[in-house]
């Protein structure tokens, strides 16, 4: 039995709270006194031309980092693309020490270490700032499991939030019982069937295809990521339900990380609390962008490329919140503490549940 403690609204247009943004600018080092040299490769983003790349990573790994340490640290800055990867090879190169920094979804982590997968299982962050929260709350948690193979989180990110664009009209999730809807990891597919439609697994560059010829009628996805991947030519009606946010995080290999100079170790940590902070203002500007790109308001849509033909946007009803809540609280968590074990499900209890106000009952 699951008990819910509080209610929550399920929508992504709430801004941050106060102090969650852009606190650690001042906490990080404007330069690094004279010492060995240091070249660091890092592969974060999976492509290019995302923001989170271009807006955030090279702004401060390719080029804050070489100017505030005086040229002692320099970034090889890469890509998922731009290196030939399908992304779920980040974790074995940094593991293995090919790579000093990597950066991947959660997902990607948590078939070695279950206890990520519930960071942001579906229906759990209705709003932006409680997905930070419960970010940084689990952190500790999450690295001791993840040191046992070698590896360890200095950030944990947002993508925007994850949603649902479709080939034809809906006005609420009931209308998509019995269609085909695109998702990954397993808690979405936990929620997709609870709700009566057929969960398919379809790799991202696919999607667009699939929804083209109908072999999927739906699909989930951020939404500046379906914006940016031209979902809109081939999609009608988008929802502005938040139904997770694709968690990512910025890795590094323990060995490495702990024989680095404490100095300079200091230095790249306060980095990433900097990069932390706007990787999350970001996640929640973008969430809204890419929907404004997609329903076609040029005069808002300003990181994402705007819809050549408007979709039309599908606001949350309150019969979707109350079913995103009830199958959250009565699907997702509890199969998600049958897959991660019991343990799972008392690390739940001690450090998300004051924050989701909904506990994990055996």
């Amino acid at each position: 039995m699951i008990r819910s403690v509080a209610t929550c609204v399920f929508t992504f247009g709430l801004a941050l709270a106060p102090g969650l943004i852009g606190s650690a600018y001042a906490q990080m080092p404007e330069s690094l006194p004279a010492g060995a040299p240091l070249r660091l490769s890092a592969v974060t983003q999976p492509l290019p031309t995302q923001p989170q790349f271009t807006r955030v990573d090279i702004p401060y790994l390719r080029e804050a980092i070489p100017k505030r340490s005086n040229g002692r640290i320099s970034v090889q800055l890469s890509t998922h693309a731009e290196r030939n990867l399908a992304g779920n090879e980040i974790v074995r190169l940094v593991r293995s020490g090919q790579v000093d920094i990597g950066a991947g979804t959660l997902s990607t982590l948590s078939g070695d270490v279950p206890l990520l997968d519930g960071i942001d299982l579906a229906g759990l962050s209705p709003e932006i700032g409680q997905a930070k929260k419960i970010a940084e709350a689990i952190l500790p948690a999450a690295n001791k499991e993840l040191e046992r193979f070698g590896v360890r989180l200095l950030a944990i990110y947002p993508f925007p939030a994850q949603v649902v664009f479709c080939r034809q009209p809906f006005t609420s999730l009931s209308d998509l019982k019995g269609k085909k809807v695109r998702t990954f990891g397993n808690s979405l597919n936990d929620f997709i069937t609870t709700i009566g439609a057929q969960p398919v697994s379809i790799g991202f560059p696919e999607v667009y295809s699939a929804l083209e010829r109908g072999v999927t009628d739906c699909g989930i996805t951020g939404t500046g990521s379906g914006a940016s991947a031209r979902w809109p030519e081939v999609t009608t009606h988008v929802s502005s339900l938040a139904l997770s946010w694709a968690l990512a995080g910025y890795m590094v290999n323990v060995a490495w990380w702990n024989r680095l100079d404490p100095e300079v170790r200091n230095f790249i940590e306060a980095t990433f609390k900097e990069i932390n902070d706007k990787q999350w203002e970001l996640g929640h500007t973008a969430t809204r962008d890419g929907i404004t790109c997609s329903i076609g308001l040029a005069d808002e849509c300003k990181l994402h490329p705007l819809a050549a033909r408007p979709m039309t946007e599908v606001k949350p009803v309150e019969a979707d919140q109350a079913l995103v809540t009830k199958t959250f609280r009565d699907v997702v968590l509890p199969n998600w503490v049958k897959r991660c074990g019991a343990r799972c499900g008392e690390i739940y209890n001690q450090v998300i549940a004051p924050i989701s106000g909904v506990e994990y009952r055996p």
